[in-house]
């Protein structure tokens, strides 16, 4: 049994096209070490996925929270489709065993590297569309996600702490948070930052991740942990 039957065993959908799931599988890493085994990798299928697990997630969000405005609607799909949260959804089905990577990307932790993760899904997901339609699709895609939409978690918990360090600042003092960084560290293709994080002069936090976003976000973090040990709120 190859990788693409494997995983549709496991998610309990029968394939009509199992090659099309065979590519959503391929990282361009495993195409460029073995361009006689594979045709093509997932990058088209994750642009097209990309589209159709926001329309899903979208659609079901609407209905399924009725009080809920325009930007917590956006919020309530941005904690789901983000990276993190694709990854967690590839999590579930355990994506990372049967993805086809090459010899590189796999010895560096490829198979449970968030981003790597969340490319896969979406590139699966345009696969499941082309092959078994979209209701099929997104009939599977909601019940992976019921419980992020089924969450009534508020707007606070919801948005990432960059975003809420910024409404916090303008809101208090006016200034926008600068993020600068101290340092990076490694070869391309598996640095390490270091980013600080400062408001009006002030260092309030700092990170370390394996990008800028993600040493960032930690930064945030920590600038709202000071904040709130300093004002109590």
């Amino acid at each position: 049994m190859g990788p693409a039957e494997s995983l549709a065993q496991r998610i309990g959908l029968r394939l009509r096209h199992p090659t099309l799931v065979h590519q959503a599988l391929v990282h361009s890493s495993y195409l460029h070490e073995h361009p006689d085994v594979a045709s093509a990798h997932n990058e088209r299928l994750e642009f097209l996925g990309d589209a159709v697990v926001n329309l899903a997630v979208s659609e079901a969000l609407y209905a399924r929270h009725p009080d809920d405005d325009e930007g917590l609607l956006s919020a309530r799909r941005a904690a789901i489709v983000s990276t993190a949260g694709l990854a967690r959804l590839a999590g579930r089905i355990d994506l990372g065993d049967v993805l086809l990577l090459g010899e590189g990307e796999s010895t560096r932790g490829g198979r449970r590297r968030p981003s790597l993760l969340a490319s896969a899904f979406e590139a699966l997901a345009g696969a499941l569309y082309l092959d078994l339609g979209y209701p099929a699709t997104r009939d599977w895609l909601l019940r992976l996600a019921a419980p992020e939409l089924a969450s009534d978690a508020s707007i606070l918990t919801l948005k990432s702490p960059k975003s809420r360090l910024q409404e916090h600042t303008q809101r208090t003092s006016g200034e926008r948070p600068q993020y600068r960084v101290l340092d990076a560290t490694g070869p391309d293709h598996e640095k390490t930052f270091r980013i600080e994080v400062v408001v009006g002069g002030r260092v309030l936090g700092s990170g370390v991740g394996p990008s800028r976003r993600v040493a960032e976000t930690a930064a945030a973090a920590q600038a709202l942990e000071s904040l709130v040990a300093e004002t109590g709120a």
